[in-house]
């Protein structure tokens, strides 16, 4: 019997994959206290996407909002996660900019770091892990998992073995984005990756997209793993990952031991429900078993995204098209690892060729910086003839003309006018005029208002109903008026 350790992903890949990443500081502080007292060894807390959409669509100070829930969770360490070259952005972002991203999380209160980079750009993420022990914190080297001809085991335990092998590394970190592992891989999976890991700790974190993920931690406890990413229920399951509550019960039933306490699970889950259920986001999901996501292999916060791109062109009835697609221009990609940004790669240029009606008409400027090697070495030989149309394509020219740049920090704070650091990831992350925007909202709101009455249930129901521009109604206890 195993004694497991918990990770909560509840205000980090739960609200990411369910709600787009707009959990907003008043969203998440009442339940704050309980998730601190609950026993989780880290709670996952934020990354540079939450910064932007904070910014972006909250017009909420992203630092604001991680130093009030830092200084609400003072028992348990909390994590931030990177990509080993860019921060926001789908390119690649500069060294010295990264160096200071790390500096900063550090600076307000993270010290435990998840580093990832698809591509396994190793030096960067050693970089970076080395930033983080300035601070004396916690790092886990990222290992992202995907379904392909070419990521065998041995390529695993190869890129474990160069992270485990430096001393910055504290854990190892299995990452199933498109929660496809199951036992017979994990069966080979793990061995590997734990001979290579010099005794650090294993960790898994698989999105539940397949609804097979909670089977898979508890097949993964006797191969080695020790620490299992687990959401609240109504901020688990569908696109996010299993929740604490199903898969803490299921260890108990095997014998295992945690250190959680139980009594937190219902405020916490009763908390985010009714939030969730109040701003409209998605709470308490569940996904049917679909042969296609193993192709795919799309993670869950993806789907929206190209639900909505297909709808601006009223082609919402090419879903299943492009998933096929995406698939196909995996492939002719030379297999890149369905995560940021290559899923977002993928899926893009696949919109394009359903949309367009003709394959690569049109090719985004960073398909021609990943063909390129921009974002590292490609894992599989690109195809032939996908290759020939992307370097030839009309704007790969002024691509390849103009690499990434590295400039320093100093020419980074003079760039943007700042020796803040924090002020000049923020001017380096997003345009002035959402800055503008942000700060003119004022201060940080520490609460959600939630439609919890019985009248503004009904207004929420009209809102829906009502397709006038305007709507008016008064009763003698209320009046509401309606305008689009």
């Amino acid at each position: 019997m195993a004694h497991v350790q918990f990770l909560d992903e509840t205000i980090r890949d739960g609200q990411q994959s369910l709600w787009g990443m707009r959990l907003q500081a008043g969203m998440a502080l009442p339940a704050a206290s309980w998730l601190d007292r609950t026993g989780f060894r880290v709670i996952d807390l934020t990354g540079s996407n939450h910064f932007e959409v904070l910014i972006r669509h909250c017009r909420e100070n992203p630092w604001a909002m991680m130093d009030a829930l830092v200084e609400a969770m003072p028992r348990t360490t909390l994590r931030s996660g990177m990509r080993s070259n860019a921060s926001v952005t789908f390119r690649t972002t500069p060294d010295a900019l990264m160096d200071a991203w790390m500096r900063q999380l550090n600076v307000h209160g993270a010290r435990s770091f998840w580093i990832y980079d698809v591509l396994f750009n190793i030096d960067k993420m050693l970089r970076l892990a080395k930033v983080a022990k300035e601070f004396g914190s916690e790092v886990a080297g990222a290992i992202m998992f995907t379904l392909s001809p070419v990521h065998d085991d041995a390529y695993y335990a190869d890129k474990v073995d160069k992270l485990a092998a430096s001393d910055d590394i504290d854990t190892i970190l299995l990452y199933d984005t498109a929660g496809v592992l199951e036992k017979e891989r994990l069966t080979t999976l793990l061995p590997a990756i734990v001979s290579k890991a010099r005794g650090k700790p294993i960790e898994f974190h698989s999105n539940n997209i397949l609804g097979q993920s909670g089977k898979a931690y508890l097949d993964a406890i006797p191969l080695g793993v020790t620490i299992l990413h687990t959401a609240s229920r109504p901020m688990a399951n569908g696109p996010s990952v299993p929740s604490t509550e199903s898969v803490a019960a299921n260890l108990e039933l095997l014998g295992h031991t945690h250190d959680l306490d139980k009594s937190m699970f219902a405020p916490v889950a009763e908390h985010f429900e009714k939030v969730g259920k109040a701003a409209g986001f998605l709470v308490n999901q569940h996904n049917e078993y679909n042969v296609l996501s193993t192709l795919h292999q799309i993670p869950g916060g993806m789907v929206g995204t190209l639900k909505a791109q297909l709808a601006q062109h009223n082609m919402s009835d090419r879903f299943e098209d492009v998933l096929r697609e995406v698939a196909v221009v995996r492939r002719e990609l030379g297999y890149p690892g369905m995560a940021t940004p290559f899923s977002q790669l993928v899926g893009i240029q696949s919109v394009l060729n359903v949309v367009k009606g003709e394959r690569y008409a049109i090719i985004p400027d960073e398909i021609v910086e990943y063909a390129a090697g921009y974002y590292g070495q490609p894992v599989s030989a690109i195809d032939p003839d996908v290759l020939d149309r992307i370097m030839h394509s009309a704007n790969a020219k002024t691509v390849l003309d103009n690499p990434p740049e590295q400039p320093t920090i100093q020419e980074l704070r003079k760039r943007y006018g700042t020796d803040d650091d924090d002020e000049l990831i923020l001017r380096a992350l997003m345009p002035e005029a959402d800055l503008k925007k942000m700060r003119e909202a004022g201060p940080l709101k520490r609460t959600y208002p939630l439609l919890s009455s019985p009248e503004l249930d009904q207004v929420a129901k009209l809102m829906k109903l009502a397709n006038s521009p305007v709507v008016q109604f008064a009763t003698a206890d209320m009046s509401v008026s309606l305008r689009r």
